[in-house]
């Protein structure tokens, strides 16, 4: 993503060639137009459709509202950015040039280097929180609150939004004439010298140092969730009682059950965190490696489809998440349906009484029960809420 926004290792346009008339303007072959518009549209449409769902069945669904979803949804906001902002101007530009505009080259970079960022920060943010929910509970109960979540990602736009204003002063465009038109750039106004210790500074700080926390913190959750289980020895019960908590086996003999079930959810959730960190690492890995290549070779290594493997790698990441929740989850593939069937319920319920209707309500009265207290540990296991919680009777006129 050298010099030109997320045209991955791109060059400098040299300024000289606007007062120049060279060749005819450069095309992109035939394949690589028809193969970078479908499957970015692909991996675009299916993004963009699973991080809205994410987002609808955290803010919809009042069980989802934890701590760790707050995050999700923060990380499915930023990839919904990603997809908007780097994916779907890909396609305009391969088979033409920039056609947004100064202003647009300005908004567009600014957003794309926003997503990425916070989609870092969010990764950073729920795996300590996960280390915190998992190896110190204690403290996690006063901690790990769904309005500390909140403050939290307000401080990560607020801090990522400023950190990314300086993308304003470091981009432009250019306009490079041919003798069958002129073909319009958005690149970087500095040169690759000035421009490498930015890169590099961005590099550490959003994906060197949350990768390298990420695997310390998920080395020390493994090690309480995997090599420290649960006791489930009566003689080991007893003793924990006594030495730990101060409670007779009996009371944690009953609550054994839901203890191996905590410990279950803990780890389905660990897994899933988990997977989501490995995809990151791997899928933004050949672009990374590709600009820190292109940052000490002269010329750059431009091939056009191991860039646009880059690319691809990059919007994928931004989408597949919300596919690792529906694998991983009970909770989020219970939701999802759930969201899917409410959303059909109302399109059958418009258009079955769009007549002037007499109606009375009945409550039913099982849905009364006192809100289940979701606690950390719970995060990502339960059951869907149900569309509404009243029963009607129509009578039509």
């Amino acid at each position: 993503m050298e010099n030109q926004t997320l045209s991955i290792g791109m060059p400098p346009v040299n300024a000289t060639g606007m007062n120049e008339t060279i060749g005819n303007m450069p095309q992109n072959a035939l394949e690589v137009q028809v193969v970078t518009i479908s499957l970015v549209l692909l991996i675009c449409g299916v993004g963009i459709a699973g991080n809205i769902m994410v987002v609808l069945v955290v803010l919809r669904t009042k069980h989802m509202m934890t701590p760790t979803n707050c995050y999700l949804v923060s990380l499915a906001i930023a990839d919904l950015i990603v997809l908007l902002a780097a994916g779907l101007p890909n396609i305009s530009e391969v088979v033409a040039s920039w056609v947004y505009g100064y202003v647009g080259c300005l908004c567009i970079t600014y957003l794309q280097y926003l997503g990425i960022n916070i989609s870092a920060c969010s990764i950073t943010a729920f795996t300590v929180e996960r280390y915190i929910a998992i190896c110190h509970s204690i403290k996690a109960q006063f901690i790990c609150t769904v309005s500390r979540a909140k403050k939290i990602i307000a401080f990560v736009w607020v801090f990522t939004s400023m950190y990314c204003v300086m993308w304003f002063f470091l981009v432009d465009i250019t306009e490079v004439k041919f003798a069958d038109g002129v073909q319009v750039n958005c690149g970087y106004r500095v040169s690759r010298n000035l421009y490498t210790p930015i890169y590099f500074l961005d590099f550490t700080i959003f994906y060197v140092i949350p990768l390298v926390l990420a695997t310390v913190l998920y080395g020390l959750i493994a090690r309480i969730l995997f090599m420290n289980p649960l006791p489930s020895n009566p003689q080991d019960l007893n003793k924990m009682s006594s030495k730990h908590y101060g409670k007779p086996y009996n009371s944690i003999k009953l609550s054994g059950k839901g203890n191996k079930n905590t410990g279950n959810s803990r780890k389905q959730v660990t897994k899933m965190l988990a997977v989501v960190v490995i995809l990151f690492a791997l899928l933004w890995m050949p672009y990374r490696t590709l600009v820190v290549v292109n940052s000490f070779m002269d010329p750059p290594y431009l091939n056009v489809w191991f860039v646009l493997f880059c690319r691809l790698c990059i919007y994928l990441n931004s989408a597949i998440n919300p596919i690792i929740y529906n694998l991983m989850s009970q909770k989020f593939r219970a939701a999802f349906k759930n969201l899917c069937k409410c959303e059909q319920k109302r399109t059958e319920k418009a258009a079955k009484y769009n007549v002037p209707v007499y109606y009375s309500v009945i409550k039913d009265s099982s849905h009364e029960s006192p809100d289940h207290d979701v606690t950390v540990q719970e995060d990502l296991n339960g059951f869907p809420q149900k569309c509404v919680n009243t029963t009607t009777t129509y009578s039509v006129a």
